[in-house]
């Protein structure tokens, strides 16, 4: 399902006091099965742009097109809950999310609410708790007695149980340690592959945006800025610094490696591995500055 977003503007408590605009103008096309990355500085817009893409807010202005379904101002309700059969959110701290006595209960919950039988909804429960690392026995313990790492994979698996084509990321390894966060991002990698799906991630980490990302979405004061893929976003540390953000570790290395040998390197390495490559290869050729 592609995602078009066109002249998209909210306000929270519109016609109130209180009113103030999130977002204005946003522009940004989402392709079927790409792995965006939407990154931002704190405040751009990317937490309430977010929340457009299952139907949580709806625009004060524009058109969110999500397949066939079209979400505007006036969009009812009916067809919000037919989106939130393809979209599921993995939040900030997706075990504050749960909330049944077990923790098969709790992976069963949203296909259950979305019509499908017990004895399938079941099935699709072992089979992620397989698929996310768990051991089986864990199905009939309380969610709330697992160790954080586990109640993660848990919320995760409860959202993938409803088999969405779109699924989206919310700064999803918020509170882990660096060896938790590669743990949990590879997962959603091999989760984008294995069941072709259109993966959002929104997050601050460029790093993330630059491994994971084939197509980058950057937000600046509530608006689209730029879109592209990741070497022509990190490419441009001109423009991103115009809009408050830095480089990659690895592209920032990069940048550091060629002043010390006077000259640029043939790619951009958005991965350690590509930037240890190029490396490799420009000592290949003699280059005495090495």
């Amino acid at each position: 399902m592609d995602i078009s977003l066109q002249q998209v503007g909210y306000l929270y408590g519109k016609d109130t006091p209180f009113e103030k605009r999130a977002l204005h103008g946003v522009e940004a096309s989402i392709p079927t099965g790409s792995y965006t990355a939407i990154i931002g500085h704190t405040g751009s817009g990317k937490s309430t742009l977010l929340m457009h893409l299952n139907g949580l807010l709806k625009p004060s202005e524009g058109i969110v097109d999500i397949g066939d379904i079209a979400i505007h101002a006036k969009t009812k309700g009916k067809e919000l809950k037919e989106i939130r059969r393809h979209v599921g959110i993995v939040f900030q701290f997706p075990e504050h999310q749960l909330f049944e006595e077990t923790v098969l209960k709790d992976i069963m919950f949203g296909p259950l609410n979305f019509g499908v039988s017990e004895e399938v909804a079941e099935k699709r429960a072992y089979e992620l708790i397989k698929l996310l690392g768990l051991p089986e026995d864990v199905a009939t313990k309380s969610p709330f007695d697992l160790s954080g790492g586990q109640m993660r994979r848990v919320a995760i698996a409860g959202v993938l149980a409803f088999k969405p084509s779109i699924l989206i990321l919310d700064e999803p390894t918020a509170g882990l340690d660096p060896r938790g966060r590669k743990e949990i991002m590879e997962l959603f990698h091999y989760l984008h592959k294995k069941e072709n799906l259109t993966t959002i991630l929104v997050t601050h980490s460029m790093d993330d945006a630059a491994r994971y990302a084939d197509h980058v979405i950057v937000m600046h004061d509530g608006t689209s800025v730029m879109t592209g893929s990741p070497k022509e976003i990190f490419g441009n540390e001109e423009e991103l610094l115009a809009n408050r953000l830095g480089l990659p570790k690895t592209v920032q290395f990069q940048r550091d490696f060629e002043k010390l040998i006077g000259r640029p390197l043939p790619d951009t390495a958005l991965t350690e591995e590509q930037l240890a490559k190029m490396i490799a290869q420009a000592a290949r050729e003699g280059d005495h500055s090495c």
